[in-house]
C-alpha cells in the first residue's frame, strides 16, 4: 500500500477535520522518526502514523478502550490490506488493545500519537498560536508541568527512547515535522 492508497482509506473512514489533522501530524512525526531509525522505510512509517487512528469515528473507544486499534485492523482487512507488521504498530499505539510496543516502529507510533497533541497544546498557549513560534525549551518546560495537557501520556512520549531516539531529539524532530505541515494543521 502506498501513501495515496492509505490516504484514500483514511478519508473513507474519517471525516472530522480535527481527527484528520491529528492523523497528518502523527504521519509527519513518524516520517521524521523514520529518517533517523529506518531511512529506507519513511513512507511505510508515515502510513502507520496516518492510519493509527483509522477507527477513531468507528468505535466506542472511550467506553471500551480495548477496541481502539483492533477495529482499525478490521477496517484495513475489509479494504484488502494484509500487513501484520502494520496491524501490530496500529494496535501498539493503544496498550489497552492488548498489544505492547516491542519494535522501533511500534514505540514510535506510541510516542508520536501523544506528542502531536502535546505540541499542538503548547502552540495554543502562544499569542499567535503557531507551531513555528514554539521553542524546544518551552516544550520541555510544559512537559514537566504535570497539569499542562494532562491527557497527553508522558510515558508514551518518552517511549521513543526504547526505539533509539533521545527524547530531546524527538521533540526537535516532531516540532520540525509539524512545522512543515503547519498550514494543513492550521497551526
Amino acid at each position: 500500500m502506498n501513501r495515496e492508497q492509505a490516504h484514500g482509506i483514511l478519508k473513507k473512514y474519517m471525516e472530522g477535520e480535527r481527527y484528520l489533522q491529528h492523523s497528518y501530524a502523527v504521519e509527519a512525526i513518524m516520517r521524521g522518526a523514520a529518517e533517523v531509525l529506518a531511512p529506507n522505510e519513511i513512507e511505510y512509517w508515515g502510513i502507520a502514523g496516518l492510519l493509527h487512528d483509522l477507527d477513531e469515528e468507528q468505535c466506542d473507544w472511550e467506553n471500551h478502550p480495548e477496541v481502539h486499534g483492533p477495529t482499525s485492523v478490521e477496517l484495513l482487512k475489509k479494504e484488502g490490506v494484509q500487513d501484520e507488521r502494520l496491524f501490530r504498530a496500529i494496535c501498539a499505539h493503544n496498550p489497552a488493545s492488548g498489544i505492547k510496543a516491542a519494535t522501533p516502529l511500534e514505540y514510535a507510533v506510541l510516542a508520536a500519537d501523544p506528542m502531536s497533541g502535546f505540541l499542538k497544546a503548547v502552540a495554543q498557549v502562544y499569542p499567535d498560536k503557531k507551531i513555528a513560534s514554539v521553542k524546544h525549551k518551552s516544550v520541555i518546560k510544559r512537559f514537566n508541568e504535570a497539569r499542562f495537557a494532562a491527557g497527553a501520556n508522558r510515558m508514551y512520549m518518552e517511549a521513543i527512547e526504547d526505539a533509539g531516539i533521545d527524547f530531546d531529539e524527538f521533540v526537535d524532530i516532531a516540532l520540525e515535522q509539524m512545522r512543515e505541515i503547519a498550514e494543513i494543521l492550521e497551526l
